[in-house]
Protein backbone atom coordinates (compact mmCIF):
# COMPACT_ATOMS: atom_id res chain seq x y z
CA UNK A 1 0.00 0.00 0.00
CA UNK A 2 2.93 2.60 1.07
CA UNK A 3 4.33 1.66 -2.45
CA UNK A 4 1.12 1.99 -4.44
CA UNK A 5 0.38 5.68 -2.46
CA UNK A 6 3.73 6.92 -3.28
CA UNK A 7 3.84 5.98 -6.89
CA UNK A 8 0.28 7.75 -7.69
CA UNK A 9 1.82 10.52 -5.89
CA UNK A 10 4.66 10.69 -8.64
CA UNK A 11 2.47 9.74 -11.01
CA UNK A 12 4.54 6.82 -11.73
CA UNK A 13 3.47 3.89 -14.00
CA UNK A 14 2.93 1.54 -11.32
CA UNK A 15 0.41 -0.77 -12.42
CA UNK A 16 0.40 -3.82 -9.31
CA UNK A 17 2.72 -4.92 -6.31
CA UNK A 18 2.49 -8.25 -5.33
CA UNK A 19 4.81 -9.19 -1.72
CA UNK A 20 6.24 -12.34 -1.07
CA UNK A 21 7.42 -13.48 2.18
CA UNK A 22 8.84 -16.65 3.71
CA UNK A 23 9.26 -17.56 7.06
CA UNK A 24 11.61 -19.43 8.99
CA UNK A 25 13.29 -19.85 12.56
CA UNK A 26 17.35 -20.08 11.64
CA UNK A 27 20.41 -20.51 14.30
CA UNK A 28 21.48 -17.45 15.55
CA UNK A 29 24.93 -18.13 14.64
CA UNK A 30 24.07 -18.63 11.21
CA UNK A 31 23.42 -15.09 10.51
CA UNK A 32 26.90 -13.17 10.22
CA UNK A 33 24.82 -9.91 10.22
CA UNK A 34 22.72 -10.29 13.48
CA UNK A 35 23.03 -8.67 16.26
CA UNK A 36 21.92 -12.36 18.47
CA UNK A 37 24.46 -14.47 18.32
CA UNK A 38 23.37 -17.39 20.89
CA UNK A 39 19.96 -19.22 20.14
CA UNK A 40 17.42 -19.06 17.19
CA UNK A 41 15.92 -16.13 15.39
CA UNK A 42 13.75 -15.25 13.21
CA UNK A 43 14.14 -14.75 9.40
CA UNK A 44 11.56 -13.21 7.18
CA UNK A 45 12.67 -13.12 3.60
CA UNK A 46 11.08 -10.79 1.04
CA UNK A 47 10.49 -10.72 -2.77
CA UNK A 48 8.52 -7.41 -4.12
CA UNK A 49 7.38 -7.48 -8.02
CA UNK A 50 6.72 -3.78 -9.69
CA UNK A 51 4.46 -4.15 -12.61
CA UNK A 52 4.46 -1.60 -14.85
CA UNK A 53 6.84 0.42 -17.20
CA UNK A 54 8.93 1.77 -14.16
CA UNK A 55 12.33 2.93 -15.18
CA UNK A 56 15.38 1.39 -13.25
CA UNK A 57 15.55 4.71 -11.23
CA UNK A 58 12.00 4.80 -10.23
CA UNK A 59 12.14 1.34 -9.20
CA UNK A 60 15.11 1.73 -7.09
CA UNK A 61 13.46 4.15 -5.18
CA UNK A 62 10.32 2.29 -4.69
CA UNK A 63 12.60 -0.77 -2.81
CA UNK A 64 14.22 2.23 -0.92
CA UNK A 65 10.40 2.95 0.28
CA UNK A 66 9.77 -0.16 1.24
CA UNK A 67 12.09 -0.29 3.99
CA UNK A 68 10.06 3.00 5.36
CA UNK A 69 6.46 1.28 5.21
CA UNK A 70 4.64 1.34 8.81
CA UNK A 71 5.12 -2.37 8.69
CA UNK A 72 8.46 -3.15 8.07
CA UNK A 73 9.26 -0.47 10.49
CA UNK A 74 7.41 -2.34 13.37
CA UNK A 75 8.98 -5.88 12.16
CA UNK A 76 12.32 -4.60 12.60
CA UNK A 77 12.18 -2.41 15.22
CA UNK A 78 12.30 -4.17 18.70
CA UNK A 79 9.00 -5.35 20.40
CA UNK A 80 7.65 -5.16 23.39
CA UNK A 81 4.40 -7.09 23.74
CA UNK A 82 2.35 -6.94 26.55
CA UNK A 83 -0.21 -8.98 26.97
CA UNK A 84 -3.53 -8.84 29.74
CA UNK A 85 -6.93 -10.60 30.39
CA UNK A 86 -9.83 -9.04 29.39
CA UNK A 87 -12.23 -8.09 32.05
Amino acid sequence: MTLALYARRKQWPLQAVTVRLEHAKIHAQDCADCETKEGRLDRIEREIALEGPLTDEQKRRLMEIADRCPVHQTLTSEVDIRTRLAA
